[in-house]
Parts: C-alpha cells; structure tokens; sequence
C-alpha cells in the first residue's frame, strides 16, 4: 500500500505541481488550507504532511502546533518561500523533519521526503 502524503498550500499550482511530482510513488492528498488540512488528519490515515508555512486564517505553524495538541505525530515537512531564519528555526524547534524553501526542484523534494518515508 503506498504511503499517504497530505499536501497542504493555499496556491492551487504549487499543489498540482507537488502532487505531479509525488504521485508517481505516494498516495497524495491535498488540502488548501489550515482547517481543511486538520479535518484530513482526523479523518484519514495519513504518513506525512508537506505544510505550507504562509497561509492566510491559518498559518503552517498554527496547523503544527494544533496538529501536536490533537496527538497527530507524523512527520511534517515545511514548503516556505519565505527566506527567514526564524521561521525555519521556529519550524526545526516544533519538531519539523526538514523544510525546503520554494520554489525547489522535483529530485530535492524527492529525496526529503523519501529520506522519511522511504519508496514502497
């Protein structure tokens, strides 16, 4: 069964991309905001979650943070394009596996996200 990847951005494009490059070898489900994502995670059984740092409502930390209060322990990989070293600090010191600043190529998020879950 292939793992089960929940792809959270509010830009369409930068999910339809994500999906294109993962799909190939994860299940991927997407979400464009906070509170969808968090409704995912109740509901389905997910491996991994790509999070999207700046959201409106809700932003990518605010959905770790809740994620953590809810006992969701997955892995959670930041997508930022913002450059500030306190956001990625912030993301490391919640408890984020990695973060990979946008846009980036396919083959590097390949292998963030196969150095967690790995190719089944």
């Amino acid at each position: 069964m292939q793992r089960r990847i929940l792809v959270v951005d509010d830009d369409s494009m930068n999910l339809v991309r994500t999906k294109m490059i993962l799909g190939k070898y994860y299940n991927v489900l997407l979400a464009e905001s906070g509170k969808e994502a968090l409704q995912k995670l109740e509901s389905e059984k997910i491996d991994m979650v790509l999070l999207d740092i700046e959201m409106p409502e809700m932003n990518g930390m605010e959905v770790f943070e809740r994620m953590k209060q809810r006992g969701i322990d997955i892995p959670v990989i930041f997508l930022t394009a913002s450059g500030d070293e306190d956001d990625v600090k912030s993301a490391i010191k919640l408890g984020a596996v990695n973060y990979l600043k946008k846009p980036f190529l396919p083959p590097e998020l390949m292998k963030r996200v196969a150095q967690e879950l790995g190719k089944e």
